[in-house]
């Protein structure tokens, strides 16, 4: 089942220990105006999807970003969200994975309930277990004649 969340209102995301941001709902709305960003706009055709992603995630998180806590400037002062500390935010390689994965990818994958699906029975979901009972001997087969 598809969850709709109609507050729209902004929520906090841990992007590291002792940093989150608080951001604006990933909307259809917010990924359209990203994509017609100019910096995302400006992106060479040539490059890579790395790049792309850099650049898009940079653009998306300027016009996401509300708030921070836990970011200052080089002497540990706080310091507000502005477009270039966001863009240098976002260029520490946990930081930007992290905004991937709690806000971009969330945003881009429906999410379904929690309770949809059962933990894989092993890998890093172990826990999930057995809904059917065992055969307890194989079953005979039909003799051809």
């Amino acid at each position: 089942m598809l969850t709709l969340d109609l507050t729209n209102a902004p929520r906090w995301h841990d992007l590291a220990p002792g940093v989150r941001v608080q951001l604006r709902p990933l909307t259809t709305a917010l990924m359209v105006a990203t994509r017609s960003d100019p910096a995302v706009e400006a992106v060479p055709e040539e490059v890579s999807d790395e790049e792309r992603a850099v650049a898009f995630g940079k653009a998306l998180a300027r016009r996401a970003v509300l708030a921070w806590e836990g970011i200052g400037d080089a002497d540990g002062n706080p310091i507000d969200p502005s477009p270039a500390a966001i863009d240098a935010l976002l260029d520490i390689w946990p930081i930007f994975e992290a905004f991937q994965l709690t806000y971009v990818s969330k945003g881009l994958l429906l999410e379904t309930e929690k309770n949809a699906s059962a933990l894989s029975p092993n890998g890093p979901s172990v826990g999930a277990s057995a809904t059917a009972k065992p055969a307890r001997k194989p079953a005979r087969t039909a003799r051809r004649g």
